[in-house]
Parts: C-alpha cells; structure tokens; sequence
C-alpha cells in the first residue's frame, strides 16, 4: 500500500491440553506452549507496530501463589523484548539453579508463563497512548478467582462512551481512557453479577472454603458475554481469561474482525489469521475453523471446549480490506483473491493503454501488491494466448502464416513486464523544513533503469491509494524519472469515500483523495453549495442517536462519475514542481469486481458508504462535519 495505514491487531492463544510432561517428553521442552505463541504472534507481526503483550494464567494454583501474569511492551521491537525477557527469566531460574523444569510443578510454580492457558495481542493503536498502559491485555484483578478478568482483541467499538454512561449510571466510577478499558470494565460488571449470585446461593449450604470450586463449575461465562454485549456496536474478535481457568473468544455479529481456531488433543489455539495456524501447527486448511459471527468459543476451567451464539448473527460483512491488503497473503484463499483482483483490472488497463502492448510495461508497488500483479500479468498472457492462437489460424488460413508474420506477431504483442519500482529505506523524519522532507521523501522509492523505452505507458499496481500522499511525494516523481509516455496507476481496490471506525485509523474525510477529488470539482462545476447543503443535513442530524442517521455524504459524490473522479484525483497527485511531461492516469477496481474476486469478505462500506452498524454512519456524520469546520483528528471515540 502506497500510503501507510494503521489498522487491524493481531490476537493468539494457546490453551494447552495435556499435562506439561506430555510436550516435555514429546517436544523436549515445557515451553511447548509458550514457543507457540511467540511464533504465532511473530507470523502474524504484520498487525501490529505500536506494541504487543502477553498473558498466561495457571490453574489449580495453591493458595497465596500467583495465578495470572502479564507483560507488556509498546515499542517498536515488543514482541522480541518481551520474549527475550521473559526466555531470559526462564534461563536464570533454571539454568543457574538446581532448579529442573520438568521435575512435577517446577516449571509451572518458578516460571511467570508456565501456565497452561497464553494470550497474545499485537497493537495497532486507533485509541489512547502508545504507552505500556495502552497495550493488551487489560487485567482486572480481585482476590476471587473468578472475577479476575484479562481482555485482548482485535477491535474497535463506537460507542464506547454510552457503554461509560450506562456504568456511570449503575453507580460505577470508570476511567475514560479506551475502548478496551471499557469492555473490560462491562464484562467485569456482569462477570461480578454472575459471582455474587452464585455466591448468594451457595452460602446458605456451604462453608466458604467449599463455594470457589462450584462457583467456577458453574459460573456461566455465556450468559456474562450475552449481558456484557447487548448494546454493542463496533467490530471485535476478543480473547477473554478469567482467574479461574475458564476462558473465551467472541466475533462480531457481522463478522467483521477475522478469527481462526484449530483444536487436537493437545491444544486449542485461536489467531486472527489462517495461514499462521497453518503453519505453526503444521496442519491443513481444512483443520482450521473460522468462528461463525456472533458465537463465542467458551473454554471452561476442566478442559470443557463449546460453541454458542451470544448475540444472532447478522448480514455478514467480513472486511474486504483484510482480503485486499491487511492479512498476509500466504493464506491459500487471500493469495487465490488477490490474483483475481489483479485479473479483474486488466480489461481497464488495456483500454487505457489502447492494447498497445509493443509500447506498456507491467509492474508493481512493492511490496503488499506483488501478488496482484501476478494476477494482472497472469490474465494478460491468457488473454495474449488466445488472441494469438487466433492470429495464427486468421494467417495460416488465409496463406499469410511465415516467420515474418511470427517474428512481428511476437515481437510487437508479447506483454513486457518488470521489477521497476524497490522500497529503498524508511524514511528517517528528522528534517523539519517542509520543502527538504518532500523531496527527501522522493527517495524512499528507487526504479530499475533502462526498464521502459521511450514512448511507453507504464502501468502499475498498487492494492489501494487512499490518501495520496505517497504517490504525490514519492511515487509519481520516482516513475516520472523513467520518462514514460503514460503512466497508469492499477488499484486493486476501489476508490476509497467514506472513513471507517471498525479499527482502520482512516476517518478524516478531508485527507482521503477521492474525497478531494469530489470537492474540488464542487467548487468547479458551480456545485459549492451542494457541499454547505451536506453540511446542514448533517449538523441537523448530529444529536440523533445513530440509529436515524443517514449518509448524506454520498450527495457530495452523485453528481460526478468514477471516471470524473479518477481523472480529477490524478491532478491532484501530479507534482506541480516535475519536469515530467506525460499523463498521470488513475484506474481503480469496480465494486462488482471486488465482489466477485472476494466473495466470502463483503464488507465495502469504506467505498460504497453502506456501514453494517449504526455506528458507522455516526462516525461519517461527525467526520464531515470535521471536515467542513476545519477539525483534524479520529471522527470516533
């Protein structure tokens, strides 16, 4: 991707099944569980930069010993710091003792992580500080086991200041930080519902010794996550540990979040990515499950492993972003998706460089639309195949078949491709003035010389182009210096209109090019007013509860075509300042494409304006009006 986006976590875990001898004599080591979740979360490492942390909880932990443990870390390198961290606690304890892990209890009772149920979160942060604090998991602590509660997941919820108020309104004092605190402190206030209940009625017949063991038999965690959950709005795949041994993973009624399990008799272990469970488990696509929106997997204390539906599913919208550029692309259905997205460009991209494939070179933007390409390259030398099948026969016919004919046939029609475009460096920003960091970031892109000829279109895929930014500053300057006639920027996806608060940090409207487009043929065409309009029916809409909003936003786009738009866009993103002569075109995938080449992951509404929640449209609602006051940040909570 062209232009640098945060966006979704990542989320593992690990529930071990076996006695920790078991992995000792099989695998050599009682890290067994704890290896697994660092490779885990390492193969899914593209999820998160602004930090990462883990948790573990022990069970049947003797009285006065710790049973639940976390760390954090919210640097760049978290995931190595924290591991190496705690590996280095494990080698002191045991290698310069007379301590031995696989003696019954050594491991489990001197080892922080020696426990059997580990969780694991990767943060890209779209709320609070990028601090320690602000990484997962959250903890909530208490002297009963079974209200201790750890949370991580991969989420973002809208309306996370209601879910304060109605614990305000319950007599609680919440601290107003994040989302995640939030459903930390929701869960928690049913979860101590649930306790105190069991607690009531237990008490009557037994002593207080006897009441923690049947109250975390009993403890209903399904009934907690269906109070907890109700009102809801947002995307979330959760992982949840509760002091005494039980433990859940919920999904969004939409689906929107992506979550993966796999279960054998040895562990049960959760990921936000296929392919990393995979992997790391050595298994088939087949024995990786895909949690159904709206369910929850609910572990409990002994082992217990069910599925049940906590809030009705709805339509599902699983993000197409995940299919088009967030998830890695070694998961066999994604790689599979992502060539057809490719593929579904070509018909445009030829229109643009009329057929002309004597004079266009095909290439990419490293590195997330290299598999893109392939698809687009791919369908390119289908399409050359049959049309020259069919010269052939057209000459053998009609006695014009001889090795001229081929020799000009092959020459002038074999499609050309190249690795034109490498990602030299990442960009160090400690210059200040405003006219050095633009053309510093000119460099961060270099091209392979000698690639394109004079008079060449120059088509290149990118997965999407959202702001601009990087093309303007970087990419268009970096191509221009090949002096090609044309050059056509392929977008895997389609242009890109409306914010999103489902966790992909994009929702100033004024930033996103296509919007700018749109305004800027506004106030061209004689249309200014349709934008103050917008602006009203918005502001008069703003103290409705979601729920009755409407996008009104899609009024700034109607009068105006893709095409309109595109042609716009280029402009907006040509340097003023090159010496390059030629045309900037922009070409983006339908919305039919995009749906025929990922048709298990519809959610589109960042292009078409439709959100799967009510808090989505609030979210748009507040970030025009942002944009029409002249306000920066996050238009959600």
């Amino acid at each position: 991707m062209s232009d640098s986006l945060k966006h979704e976590c990542g989320i593992a875990f690990v529930r071990l099944l076996k006695p920790f001898d078991h992995y000792g004599l099989k695998y050599g080591t009682p890290l067994y569980g704890f290896n697994q979740l660092f490779l885990l979360m390492e193969k899914q490492h593209n999820r998160g930069q602004d930090g990462a942390g883990i948790g573990c909880v022990k069970l049947d932990m003797p009285h006065g010993k710790a049973f639940m443990f976390r760390d954090r870390d919210p640097t760049t390198q978290a995931l190595a710091q924290i591991f190496t961290r705690q590996l280095a606690s494990y080698d002191a304890k045991f290698r310069s003792t007379t301590l031995i892990p696989e003696l019954p209890g050594s491991f489990k009772e001197n080892f922080d992580f020696g426990g059997e149920i580990l969780l694991g979160h990767l943060r890209y942060g779209t709320s609070g500080n990028l601090d320690a604090g602000s990484c997962h998991p959250y903890f909530r602590k208490s002297i009963w086991p079974t209200r201790n509660l750890m949370l991580a997941g991969n989420f973002n919820i809208t309306n996370s200041g209601d879910l304060n108020t109605s614990l305000v309104q319950r007599g609680a004092h919440p601290i107003f930080s994040t989302d995640t605190q939030s459903l930390l402190e929701e869960i928690g206030f049913w979860l101590d519902e649930e306790h105190t209940s069991l607690y009531r009625e237990l008490r009557e017949n037994l002593t207080g010794a006897e009441i923690p063991p049947v109250i975390s038999r009993r403890l209903d965690v399904a009934k907690v996550l269906r109070s907890a959950s109700k009102n809801w709005d947002g995307a979330y795949a959760l992982i949840g540990l509760i002091g005494n041994g039980d433990c859940f993973i919920l999904r969004d009624p939409n689906g929107i979040r992506p979550c993966f399990y796999i279960q054998n008799d040895e562990v049960f272990s959760v990921a936000s990515e296929r392919a990393a469970l995979m992997t790391i488990f050595s298994v088939a696509k087949e024995d990786v499950h895909e949690l159904a929106p709206g369910h929850a997997i609910i572990i409990k204390h002994d082992g217990a492993i069910s599925i049940e539906e906590i809030i009705p599913p709805r339509a599902p919208k699983h993000c197409s972003f995940e299919r088009i550029y967030f998830s890695r692309g070694n998961d066999p259905e994604i790689y599979a998706e992502r060539k057809a997205l490719g593929a579904a460009l070509v018909g445009k991209v030829l229109d643009v460089v009329g057929n002309d494939m004597e004079h266009s070179v095909f290439s990419f933007i490293p590195n997330t639309a290299e598999v893109a390409f392939y698809g687009l390259i791919h369908e390119i030398y289908r399409r050359w195949r049959t049309n020259t099948r069919d010269a052939i026969l057209d000459a053998a016919a009609t006695g014009k078949l001889d090795k001229a004919f081929l020799d000009h046939l092959f020459s002038s029609t074999w499609p050309r491709s190249e690795k034109i475009a490498h990602k030299d460096i990442k960009l160090r920003t400690f210059i200040s003035e405003e006219k050095s960091r633009k053309r510093m970031a000119s460099h961060v892109y270099d091209v392979s010389y000698g690639t394109v000829r004079d008079g060449d279109n120059l088509v290149v895929v990118d997965d999407s182009i959202v702001r601009g930014t990087t093309l303007r500053q970087s990419i268009i300057r970096m191509l221009a210096r090949l002096a090609p006639k044309r050059i056509i920027i392929a977008s895997t996806a389609p242009q890109i209109r409306y914010p999103d608060c489902y966790g992909i940090d994009m929702s100033e409207m004024g930033k996103f090019l296509i919007f700018q487009a749109a305004v800027s043929l506004c106030n061209e065409t004689g249309k200014k007013e349709l934008l103050r309009e917008v602006y009203q029916r918005c502001a008069a809409q703003a103290d409705k509860p979601a729920e009755e909003m409407e996008n009104f936003v899609k009024l700034v786009y109607e009068p105006f075509t893709e095409e309109q738009l595109s042609r716009r866009a280029a402009l907006l993103v040509t340097p003023e300042d090159s010496d390059w002569q030629g045309e900037l075109v922009l070409v983006f995938q339908s919305i039919e494409n995009l749906h025929k080449a990922c048709p298990t992951s519809p959610g589109d509404w960042y292009f078409t304006g439709d959100y799967p929640t009510p808090g989505g449209l609030a979210t748009l609602n507040r970030a025009y009006l942002n944009f029409y006051e002249k306000r920066s940040g996050r238009s959600y909570s």
